[in-house]
C-alpha cells in the first residue's frame, strides 16, 4: 500500500533529521559559528516539522467514515500550514540572532572541523529531500513535497553558509559567518511563506488549474457524441483525491438508466486514464433545442437543427455555468 510506504519513508526522514540536528550542534560547539548554530536551531523545525508530517500521512491514509466523508486529506494542508509556519519562525530567529551577534562581534573557531560536520549533514539533507520531494509529486502528497522542499531548502543553505565559513578560513573577516546566517535566515522565511501559500490555498479550496485541465483533456479526447457538453466544471483537493462535480448535458429522452451508464463510462474513463484517483459528482441536464447546433450525435429522431460547430472541452470552456449551445 503506497500510503504506508509513505508513512516508513518519513518516519525515516525524522530519525536521520535527528541525528542529523545532533551533528549540527556539535559543528557549533565546536567552532561557536552563527551560521552554524541557525542551520542547527533551524533542525529543530525540521524534526519537529517531520514529526507532524508523519501524524498527517498517517491520519491521511485512514479510511474516509461517517464523520469525515470525504477522507482525512485535508490534515495533509495543515500540516504543510504548520510546518511553513514554523520555517518562517525559525527564519525570523535566525535574522535576529545573527544581527545581535554581529552588533556585539565574536570569534570562529575549529573552521575546519566544523567544514566537514555540516557538509555530511548537507548532503544528507539534499538526499532525502530530493527523495521527498519526488515521491510527493509522484504520489500527490503535499506533506511530503512540502518536507522535501524545506529539505532542500537546507541543504542549499547549508552551501551557502559552508561558502561563508570557506570565506572566513581564507581571509580571516569573522563578520561573514553573522553576514551568511542573516542571508539563510531570509532565505528560508521565504521558503516557509511559500509553503504557508499553498497549504492556505489547499485549505481554501483553490481549484489546481493544472489538475483540472488533466481531467478535462482525459474527457475531450474520449468524448462519446452523446456528451453534448460539460459544464460548471469545478474541483476541490482532498489530500491525494480530486472530488469534481460538474454538469453534463445529455440527450433528454435518455431514460435514467441510459443517462447513468453514461456516467459511469465517465467516471471509469477519469481514474483508469489519469494519475489519480479522482471521484465525480455529476449533475444530468437534459439537451435544449439551442443544443442541436453543437451535437454531433447522428440519427437523433429529435434534432431541431443541424450541428454547425463542433466546441473543444477545454478548461475556459467548462468552468462557466451555461449550457454550451445556450451562449
Amino acid at each position: 500500500m503506497k500510503e504506508r510506504a509513505d508513512i516508513r519513508l518519513q518516519a525515516v526522514v525524522v530519525l536521520v533529521g535527528a541525528v542529523l540536528m545532533a551533528v549540527k550542534f556539535l559543528a557549533w560547539y565546536v567552532t561557536h559559528s552563527n551560521a552554524i548554530l541557525s542551520d542547527a536551531l533551524e533542525s529543530i523545525v525540521n524534526v519537529v516539522a517531520g514529526c507532524f508530517a508523519l501524524y498527517a500521512l498517517f491520519l491521511a491514509a485512514k479510511p474516509r467514515d461517517r464523520e469525515h466523508p470525504y477522507g482525512h486529506g485535508k490534515i495533509e494542508f495543515i500540516s504543510a500550514g504548520v510546518e511553513g509556519g514554523l520555517v518562517g519562525i525559525a527564519g525570523v530567529v535566525i535574522v535576529v540572532r545573527a544581527i545581535m551577534a554581529w552588533i556585539e562581534g565574536h570569534t570562529v573557531h575549529e573552521v575546519e572541523k566544523g567544514i566537514v560536520l555540516v557538509a555530511v549533514a548537507g548532503g544528507a539533507n539534499l538526499l532525502m529531500g530530493l527523495v521527498l520531494q519526488r515521491r510527493g509529486r509522484r504520489e500527490r502528497s503535499i506533506t511530503m513535497e512540502a518536507s522535501g522542499t524545506h529539505l532542500l531548502g537546507d541543504a542549499w543553505s547549508t552551501l551557502a553558509m559552508l561558502c561563508g565559513l570557506a570565506a572566513i578560513h581564507f581571509t580571516g573577516i569573522q563578520w561573514f559567518d553573522s553576514l551568511f546566517a542573516i542571508g539563510f535566515g531570509i532565505f528560508i522565511l521565504v521558503q516557509g511563506a511559500l509553503v504557508v501559500r499553498r497549504a492556505v490555498a489547499g485549505i481554501m479550496d483553490e481549484t489546481d488549474m493544472g489538475a483540472a485541465a488533466e481531467v478535462v483533456r482525459l474527457l475531450e479526447k474520449h468524448r462519446r457524441p452523446q456528451w453534448v457538453d460539460v459544464h460548471n466544471f469545478r474541483v476541490i483537493q482532498f489530500g491525494r483525491t480530486l472530488h469534481i462535480d460538474c454538469h453534463v448535458t445529455l440527450p433528454w429522452y435518455y431514460t435514467l438508466e441510459q443517462s447513468h451508464d453514461e456516467i459511469a463510462v465517465m467516471e471509469k474513463l477519469v481514474n483508469e486514464e489519469g494519475d489519480r484517483g479522482v471521484e465525480l459528482f455529476i449533475h444530468m441536464d437534459p439537451c435544449i433545442p439551442s443544443s442541436c447546433s453543437i451535437c454531433s450525435l447522428t440519427n437523433c429522431a429529435q434534432r431541431k437543427a443541424d450541428n454547425a460547430r463542433h466546441i473543444p472541452w477545454e478548461l475556459e470552456s467548462v468552468l462557466g455555468n451555461a449550457k454550451h449551445g445556450s451562449r
